[in-house]
Parts: C-alpha cells; structure tokens; sequence
C-alpha cells in the first residue's frame, strides 16, 4: 500500500483498466489512481499502454476524492508544489523555449519563467539558436530561488541521463563475441563508423576484409547495412569494435589441402617490406619472398624496386599453417613453363629425342 503521497512524487504502478478517456492505475488502496488518457495517445488517437502494463507517474493531487497522476510535469500540472518538488527530486520537467536572451534561452515552466543557458541546451549535437525557439523540451531544475522566481534549468542534464540509460541497456545486451546490424555512418582513414541502435561502434579498416584494405570504399559505403561481429567493448568510455573479417571462415584452415610444397603460383604483390615481399596466393592468403631470395643487395631499398599489385611468379617453400605463414622464391612463370613444354614438344630431332639446338647445328 502506498504511504501519503506528496505532489510531485514519483510512483511506479500497473495499469488496471482503460476506459474512454481516462486510465487507472493500482494503489494497492480502496480507491484507484487515474491518468488522462491522452497523455498516452499518437497522433492518430492510439494508445501505447494497455491493462497489465508497469508505468511511471508522478502524483499532482487529490480532486473530487480521485488520486490524480500525470507521466510528465508540465502545462497546468507544474504549479509552484509540483515544480519545487521537482527541483528537490531532480524529476524531469516540461517547459516551452519561449526566445533567446543574453547567455541563453527563457524557458516557460507551468506559471513559471526559467533560464536555460547556452552549455545546457542540447547535448553533444548542438544546433543553431534558433533551432530551439517554440519547442517543448524536457528539462531538469538545477536552481529553484525566491519561491521559484529564479529558475535556472538544463536539457542536456536530461539528455546525458537518458544517453547513460541507452548505453547501460546496450552494455547488458551486446558483448564481444555478439553478432550485431548495423548501418554504415561514415568512412574514415583508419575505418569505418557503425551506427549499432543510435551507438556508434568502429570497424577498423584491418577487419574489413580478408585480404589487405587500402581504400574502404571498394568494400564499404555510407548508408550500407552490414552484419559484424562484436570484438571489443569499453562500455565506460563508449568505445565498441566490430568486424566483418571475424564472420568470414579463416581461410588458412584449409590452406593445405589449396597449396603444397614445390607448387608454382602466379600472384601479385601485396605488399612490400624492409625484409621481402608479400605475395596473395589466394583470398586472404599472403607468402613471404624473403629479401635473400630475391636476388638483391640486403641493403636495397625493396619500395624503390618492387610495388603493390605487381605480377610475380612463386614456387612455395615451406608453409606453416599453424603460424599462418608460407615461404616462397621466385621461380618463372606457369605460362613461360607450359611455352618452354609446348615448343620443346614440336622440336624433337630425328632420333626421337628433346630437340637440342647445339646437337642441330652440329647436324648442319
């Protein structure tokens, strides 16, 4: 049973009926509080509350032997009780920017005129003055003086409690290892950001893809839906990392059945080190040509002489999938062998035997 409530006090209690334009909710008492149901209504008259559901209010009074309850203190709810017992209360309050004035906005509360400073409206996206000018915004009395002659409010208060709110639910729903949607905002140098439910997560360019990421836009855009994986989460200071690479099977689990030692490859450069070249054997699968091997001074300046997206041919080492590693050399190309077989097949001399140049020009 709810002990003697003072105006402005905040309850929580459970809808027990709607009927026409008012909805009552449990005292645990004789008597029922009620609600004006239009408090509750869209724009097109639907309710959002139904017979059962848990709500919020705060109490305004007694009238006609009725417990009168409202979600939201404002308009003629906000007398000089409700709105002292709000400031004690810190409880969200309902007011009109009415205009500007000098280091901020002139705010109307109820009966009440308060003052809003500039640092307290709006919270990390701030807009124009003007911008603000006629709307109804929620605030929370910061100083209540002179029987409430000086006010002084702040919607950002409200706004950073609401922020807290949204990050704490996240936090208890999404941890590494969740699979998250979200929706690609922007793309920077260093990666993409990911608005995941209003929550800006970053998607580091090295987890885009399988193979190297060098420009994000061939595999991103803003507006782009995507499907990650959580890999990181620092809740208390709002930082989340996802990937895209972390749903992708690793490739390097089947890289032994692909490849085998004495194998020749074509492939291109990937990248290039102080210490050799990568070579892409296969969507996300780079070897290593040592700069011992390439023929080279160990002094040489390998960027100078090699680049990205270069053709080379490879003949596979050692590889180490375990460690995620194979080595390579240099070797001719796939296509300079099956020329040197083809022409040394259609060359043959008259004995049967691999054309020889030299033994030809001996026949002469």
């Amino acid at each position: 049973m709810f002990e003697k409530l003072t105006p402005g006090q905040e309850i929580e209690s459970t809808v027990v009926a709607v009927s026409g334009e008012t909805v009552f909710i449990d005292m645990s008492a004789k008597s029922e509080g009620v609600i004006n149901a239009a408090e509750f209504a869209d724009e097109n008259g639907n309710l959002s509350v139904k017979e059962g559901d848990k709500i919020k209010a705060f109490f305004i009074g007694e009238k006609n032997g009725e417990m009168r309850f409202t979600t939201k203190i404002a308009g003629n709810s906000a007398d000089d009780t409700m709105l002292e017992n709000a400031f004690k209360n810190r409880i969200p309050v309902q007011g009109k920017v009415e205009k500007e004035i000098k280091g901020g906005f002139e705010v109307t509360l109820g009966s009440k005129r308060g003052f809003c400073p500039y640092s307290q409206m709006g919270f990390r996206q701030k807009e124009e003055a003007g911008y603000y000018i006629g709307r109804v915004l929620t605030f929370i009395i910061q100083e209540y003086k002179d029987d409430g002659k000086k006010l002084v409010v702040s919607n950002r208060a409200v706004l950073e409690e609401e922020h807290k709110g949204q990050i704490s639910a996240l936090g208890e729903r999404i941890a590494v290892g969740s699979v998250v949607t979200g929706t690609v905002k922007s793309l920077q140098s260093f990666g993409a950001f990911v608005d995941i439910e209003g929550f800006q997560a970053l998607l580091p360019i090295s987890e885009v893809a399988l193979e190297r990421v060098t420009d994000l836009s061939k595999f991103l855009e803003p507006g782009q839906e995507i499907t990650a994986k959580v890999i990181n989460t620092d809740w208390a200071h709002e930082k989340v990392s996802v990937s895209l690479k972390a749903l992708i099977a690793d490739p390097w689990e089947s890289v032994s059945s692909k490849f085998s030692a004495g194998q020749k490859i074509d492939g291109k450069i990937s990248r290039v080190a102080d210490f050799g070249v990568f070579i892409n054997l296969d969507k996300g699968i780079d070897g290593l040509v040592h700069i011992s091997a390439l023929g080279v001074d160990r002094n040489t300046n390998l960027k100078k002489k090699f680049s990205v997206g270069q053709e080379m041919s490879v003949t596979i080492k050692e590889i180490d999938a375990a460690n995620k590693r194979i080595s390579l050399v240099p070797s001719t190309s796939t296509e300079q062998d099956d020329n040197a077989s083809a022409y040394f097949a259609t060359h043959k001399d008259d004995d049967g035997d691999t054309y020889n140049p030299f033994a030809a020009l001996l026949k002469k």
